[in-house]
């Protein structure tokens, strides 16, 4: 049965080793909307098949990304990022590409979708900084962000924008390939390390009674859920942290209806010494 209290789930997390895993809800607080939280519209971004299926839709991705990055770009860590960069956690797994854990510099993260701020070429593999793109793409569609400046924003830094066909999309400037943010899109799959990482770090919980704490997810995809399958499996305390319901909510220890940037600094002010990651 879960917990309908705080106090519990707090105590629990402050005495023992912990893997987080994150997801869109800790970067809401951050003006980054998030797919699946109280009432987040139904919507859903691009697949990876359909971005490589040609230049139309890498053209339509990059014309609403090239406005989405403008934004998404500002946003500064919240309360709930600076907390999760205390906890000394043995490792955090983000499911967010937004770069904020990055920004606050949090130790032993794995970034399990990649990160926005990143381009990849698809021909020669090259990773280049996004504003260097950024910079490229305002050149070639001067006026672009002032004349679309009314569209909202959506996740991962994209917008709602249908109009997109005189944007201009560079290619490679080395090797003249197809330009994608290095990114895990939905229909691709998580590079294979990362996963095993994440899974060690998971296992590990095990030996040492240590507890998966779930912030700001829905659970939604099997890319964070398989971690608090595999948790539960071995016996592991799952606490989730989240507004709204999530598909983990079974499998939960304890679940917490809080926001992540109000219940993560109690925890981290909780943490004793002797529960923290070196």
């Amino acid at each position: 049965m879960l917990a309908s209290v705080t106090a519990e789930p707090l105590a629990l997390c402050a005495e023992r080793p912990l893997v987080v895993l994150t997801g869109a809800g800790l970067s809401t607080d951050s003006g980054i909307p998030d797919y699946r939280g109280p009432g987040a519209p139904s919507r859903m971004p691009m697949t990876f098949q359909e971005f490589v299926s040609g230049p139309t839709a890498q053209q339509r991705y990059w014309a609403r990304s090239h406005l989405g990055w403008s934004r998404m770009g500002s946003a500064v860590p919240n309360a709930g990022h600076h907390a999760v960069a205390t906890l000394g956690a043995e490792l955090v797994i983000t499911q967010n590409v937004d770069g904020l854990h990055e920004a606050v510099g949090t130790p032993h993260l794995v970034a399990l979708h990649g990160r926005v701020a990143d381009v990849v070429c698809l021909s020669c593999r090259r990773t280049t900084p996004r504003p260097a793109l950024q910079d490229r793409l305002a050149t070639l569609n001067a006026g672009w962000l002032e004349r679309h400046a009314a569209v909202a924003s959506r996740p991962d830094g994209d917008v709602d924008l249908d109009d997109t066909a005189d944007f201009v999309v560079p290619p490679c400037d080395d090797c003249g390939g197809a330009l994608k943010p290095d990114v895990v899109f939905f229909g691709e799959n998580v590079p294979a390390a990362r996963v095993a990482r994440c899974y060690e770090a998971v296992d590990a919980l095990a030996a040492t009674d240590g507890v998966l704490l779930v912030a700001g997810s829905s659970l939604t995809v099997m890319s964070g859920l398989r971690f608090v399958k595999r948790a539960a499996k071995l016996g592991v305390p799952v606490v989730i942290v989240n507004r709204g319901t999530t598909r983990g909510d079974d499998l939960a220890t304890h679940k917490v209806e809080a926001g992540t940037s109000d219940w993560l600094p109690v925890l981290s002010a909780m943490r004793t010494p002797a529960a923290r990651h070196p």
